[in-house]
């Protein structure tokens, strides 16, 4: 099998790695599994999300699809998004509200960088575990990052929101990537929001929070296994 990228249901893994001294390191040789969220987890993305939610909630209101006095605040963009969804809209509408999601984050994408430390815990921990993406991000935006960063090559799958039934806090990222690596049992979860939180809950997959402690974790009733303020720190907890 050849070492590049392949695309399986519009999802993307990146097939078998090598090791420094050339030993097949691919995902069926691994036993263990983490899942990464994108932003502000590994990436410092400059995703406007503010202006993003703004401007969907303006469309969704202007489209009639919410009432003008609908209240936005409670919502993520993400949430917006599938609250509409449920409720039931046309594919163009959809289409075009998903277009606005895109626009922000392929803009904020184009100067991203990277959170202190994970190209160092990357290259330490991909010949030992499957290494997951899970973000309610574009598959465009969220590819376009990791090749800019260069560390695209680290993971053996890729979720997009495309590729979910339905975006984090639902846990359908995590159950997709849990179906494809059906011979992982041990999973593991690391993000900096209460909804990548609540996804790994009910995905059953213990989750460690990363940055500042968002008052959110406790208001939604997050626990985390753990806690951390550096990526290396990941280490000693795994």
């Amino acid at each position: 099998m050849k070492n590049e990228d392949f695309i399986l249901s519009g999802i993307v893994s990146t097939g078998i790695n090598l090791n420094p001294i050339g030993v097949c390191m691919g995902p069926m040789y691994k036993g263990k599994g983490i899942m990464f969220d994108m932003d502000n987890t590994l990436l410092k993305s400059n995703i406007d999300f503010q202006a993003m939610k703004s401007e969907i909630a303006s469309f969704l209101k202007n489209n009639g699809l919410v009432p003008n006095d609908f209240v936005c605040q409670p919502y993520t963009a993400s949430m917006l998004i599938e609250y509409v969804k449920k409720k039931g809209v046309s594919h163009a509408l959809f289409e075009e509200m998903m277009n606005i999601a895109v626009h922000h984050e392929v803009l904020g994408m184009e100067s991203a960088g990277l959170e202190p430390g994970a190209t160092e815990l990357l290259k330490d921990f991909y010949a030992q575990f499957v290494l997951v993406i899970v973000t309610n991000n574009s598959y465009q935006a969220a590819k376009q990052a990791l090749e800019q960063t260069r560390i695209i090559q680290y993971f053996d799958f890729i979720v997009g929101r495309e590729q979910m039934e339905a975006m984090k806090p639902s846990p359908s990222g995590y159950h997709a990537a849990k179906q494809h690596f059906p011979h992982i049992k041990e999973w593991i979860s690391v993000g900096d929001s209460w909804i990548d939180g609540q996804a790994s809950k009910e995905a059953g997959i213990p989750f460690i929070s990363y940055g500042n402690i968002s008052d959110l974790m406790e208001e939604k009733g997050i626990q985390p296994i753990a806690h951390i303020d550096h990526l290396l720190k990941l280490r000693e907890l795994i």
